[in-house]
């Protein structure tokens, strides 16, 4: 049964896997199939254009496209989100409305949380590659049982870098990070929330060849899956990434800013949760933001 209750959930936790796509569906991953088996999943969610990680990562945790926010790579390498940004983060939306939440961000591509996260909000952070950081992700969700939890695994991009998207080295690294998606999940179940909380997995692009940026299927069409008791079973058929933002938003209670094209454009996927007072799903497909622009080199610091 769906919920329709004020404040479906006490918590959320959202695993990013960098440069995923699509190509869970290829993949073995045992776990995120148990895992989401009672979900939401989707493996035609569309990325923000071009499909670089800060245009795309920024989309979700912003809740605008990239010829908005317009964040680029550099840009979060080198400079800190504004806290007065007219476009201000989840964490921050969510720290204004439950000022003594326990929020993470715990990313391997550190520009994350310097870079798209504003610096005063008391956020826990840390910075390793995928398996260096997952053992401390599971330490804090089972001594903090966070409100809202940011991961970012980078190793799969790297991957497709390293060896192209989509060929056996790539899709074995996304079997790898299944183990530690469980390990994630896992902390939920020990840190005895699992039935608070909403556990979502999301890719911010996927790749052609060994590059990323443009406008192609395996570059712009990635995975989502969403998992919880208050989830509807099934397959979403229209989402785009910045939704992510709106997701949540509804999960934790809290009001989420009025539609607007030159602004905020994230919205509920119809599916999702089982609420008639959520709008209808509008087409914003129309907006693809920036030129396509190509990455060629690996931004992860995860051996492959």
């Amino acid at each position: 049964m769906c919920f329709k209750k004020k404040q479906p959930f006490r918590h959320v936790i959202v695993v990013g896997v960098d440069g995923a796509g699509g190509y869970f569906k290829d993949a073995d991953t045992p776990n995120f199939d148990r895992i989401f088996a009672d979900g939401a999943v989707t493996y035609r969610a569309l990325a923000s254009n071009p499909t670089i990680s800060a245009e795309c990562w920024g989309s979700m945790l912003l809740g605008v496209g990239p010829e908005i926010h317009k964040l680029t790579n550099d840009i979060v390498s080198t400079e800190p989100y504004p806290a007065d940004s007219p476009f201000p983060s989840l964490f921050r939306r969510i720290r204004t409305a439950m000022p003594k939440a326990a929020l993470g961000s715990f990313c391997d591509w550190d520009p994350i949380t310097t870079g798209i996260v504003e610096r005063d909000l008391g956020v826990a952070h840390d910075t390793a590659p995928d398996t260096e950081l997952t053992p401390k992700i599971c330490d804090y969700i089972r001594q903090n049982r966070p409100t809202f939890l940011f991961i970012q695994f980078d190793s799969v991009d790297g991957a497709g870098h390293c060896h192209g998207y989509g060929t056996p080295p790539y899709l074995q690294r996304i079997h790898e990070v299944d183990v530690l998606v469980n390990d994630v999940y896992t902390a939920v179940l020990d840190a005895g929330i699992a039935d608070d909380t909403l556990f979502l997995l999301i890719a911010d692009h996927g790749g052609a060849d060994h590059g990323h940026g443009g406008w192609t299927d395996t570059e712009k069409y990635v995975t989502f899956a969403a998992a919880g008791k208050g989830v509807c079973r099934g397959e979403l058929q229209q989402m785009n990434i910045r939704d992510l933002a709106a997701i949540v938003l509804y999960a934790l209670g809290i009001q989420r800013p009025a539609l607007d094209e030159q602004g905020w454009t994230s919205q509920i996927p119809t599916g999702l949760f089982d609420d008639p007072s959520l709008p209808a799903y509008r087409d914003l497909s129309h907006l693809t933001g920036a030129a396509p622009r190509i990455s060629k080199a690996p931004h992860t610091s995860e051996p492959v």
